[in-house]
């Protein structure tokens, strides 16, 4: 039993890592766009390759357009924001109730 307990623990820390990794690269990204960066450096590229997709999807699902003020960034963060505390602290409690 405490090889699945072990497991879920791993795969919760994975989750959480990648999850907050997502969020600061939609935060810088985010911050990018207020100083229009050079769309050719491969930094720009590779952040938008990364982050377009959710982006996007937000954008369709969800037009949350204000003006000239894209809030789509910040409903992505806040589902980020929310997976980490119910998905993460959901797999960190099987886990310990696993041990008992």
């Amino acid at each position: 039993m405490f090889v699945a307990k072990n497991l879920i623990e791993a795969v919760a820390w994975i989750i959480d890592i990648l999850l907050s990794s997502y969020m600061w690269i939609l935060i810088i990204r985010a911050v990018l766009s207020w100083v229009n960066p050079d769309p050719y450096n491969p930094i720009v590229r590779a952040l938008y390759a990364i982050t377009e997709p959710v982006l996007s999807f937000m954008r369709r699902k969800f037009p949350l357009m204000a003006g000239s003020i894209d809030f789509s960034p910040m409903v992505a963060i806040l589902i980020i924001l929310f997976l980490r505390h119910f998905l993460v602290k959901t797999l960190f409690d099987l886990a310990i109730r696993m041990a008992a």
